[in-house]
């Protein structure tokens, strides 16, 4: 049932267009007398010389600023504290995320255990942490997550490998700079992940249990950007009209899921991260058309507005209907994009049917499970896992 009052949780300043990078000195401004930021990347973002644009929009304005460039994907709590290492020895004063969703996730996470617990198990739900840390500014290099505008953080706990949601208005950024430039360089595979993470992200807000009409028109819009551009973007990485929206559609699904929270595809997909190293982008995808099929039935209406909404279905096709084409359409998807069953992607299936239970029970108690229309139980969990094993489309 759609709530009646909602706390709409956004970051302070978004700056949105091409070029907005050039704007990171006015934000800094405005945040407060920040003199020292830390850069937080990958060497990818390096590499491609992400980083050195940011640094440059800093260095013309005279702010100099530090570099911690060893996140990794599923970032761990192991890397946050050496990232806290490096910002207490700097005496950085404010940090920027510079990349995909595990750059800026740890550099959410650096603001905050800079100034609490850097225990990533007082983060783990249903706990939430409100309480604001350093100054963020998150700069994302691809459109998919929506990382940048969202009070979530996922973390690896190292030793044991268990995805954590660390959840609260304390993650959200100061600022966000929403610039496509940067998605201009990416690949095929990477564009359509990030696509689908994106869908997946306006699909779940708009089915969740704790949507609103906030939430609902963000994702609604978010799915129509997708069904209109992520062809196009696919077949041309180089077509700015489509980079660009389809790099809005992130931000506007990151606001969407950030508000109504996300349900039964993420709660699925983060263990097959944490525990085989899928990216999350894909781990969605792999998912998103069985776990849509299997709660069907329980939101019939809503999942018909999703398929209008992406294009699968006509606004004459009635419910039953348009429900039923959003999923051939979200198999066609996965058959047209390329995206693996998770055998296809090489995990050893012996490894994977021994890991079902724990990964079962990981998903159940992230909570996502009980905001999903179907609310599932552990062993039809451990079937759409076994559905997923081989089905691509």
């Amino acid at each position: 049932m759609m709530r009646k009052t909602v706390r709409v949780c956004t970051p302070r300043y978004l700056q949105i267009g091409e070029g907005s990078v050039s704007c990171l000195p006015d934000i800094l401004s405005a945040i407060g007398k920040i003199s020292s930021p830390l850069i937080i990347t990958d060497k990818t973002m390096v590499e491609l010389g992400h980083v050195a644009k940011v640094q440059s929009a800093l260095i013309n304005q005279g702010i100099a600023c530090g570099i911690f460039d060893e996140t990794v994907p599923d970032p761990t709590d192991e890397v946050v504290l050496a990232a806290l290492s490096k910002l207490e020895a700097g005496k950085h004063d404010c940090v920027i995320g510079v990349g995909g969703g595990s750059p800026i996730d740890t550099a959410k996470a650096v603001a905050v255990m800079s100034r609490y617990s850097r225990d990533i198990f007082d983060y783990r739900p249903p706990a939430e942490f409100n309480e604001p840390g350093l100054p963020m500014i998150a700069v994302p290099t691809t459109a998919g997550t929506g990382s940048e505008v969202t009070h979530h953080t996922v973390l690896v706990h190292a030793a044991t490998r268990e995805k954590i949601s660390c959840r609260g208005e304390a993650f959200v950024p100061t600022a966000a700079i929403v610039d496509y430039d940067f998605t201009l360089s990416k690949p095929k595979r990477l564009t359509a992940d990030n696509a689908l993470d994106t869908l997946t992200h306006g699909i779940e807000a708009y089915i969740s249990q704790k949507r609103s009409m906030y939430s609902d028109r963000m994702a609604l819009d978010c799915m129509r950007l997708v069904g209109k551009l992520l062809d196009r973007a696919y077949a041309d990485g180089g077509d700015r009209e489509a980079r660009e929206g389809l790099m809005f559609a992130a931000t506007l699904g990151g606001l969407a899921f950030s508000n109504a929270s996300i349900c039964l595809v993420h709660a699925m997909s983060r263990p097959l991260g944490g525990l085989f190293h899928v990216p999350h982008g894909l781990s969605n995808a792999m998912l998103l058309p069985m776990v849509t099929e299997f709660s069907l039935e329980s939101a019939t209406p809503r999942y018909a507005d999703c398929g209008r909404a992406i294009g699968f279905a006509s606004t004459g096709d009635d419910d039953q209907t348009a429900a039923r084409k959003l999923v051939q359409g979200l198999y066609a998807y996965n058959k047209n994009l390329e995206v693996p069953s998770i055998e296809a992607f090489g995990i050893d299936r012996r490894e994977f049917e021994n890991a079902l239970g724990q990964m079962a029970e990981d998903a159940l108690r992230s909570g996502a499970p009980n905001l999903n229309p179907r609310v599932p139980t552990k062993d039809e969990i451990i079937d759409l896992y076994r559905q997923a094993w081989s089905t691509a489309s």
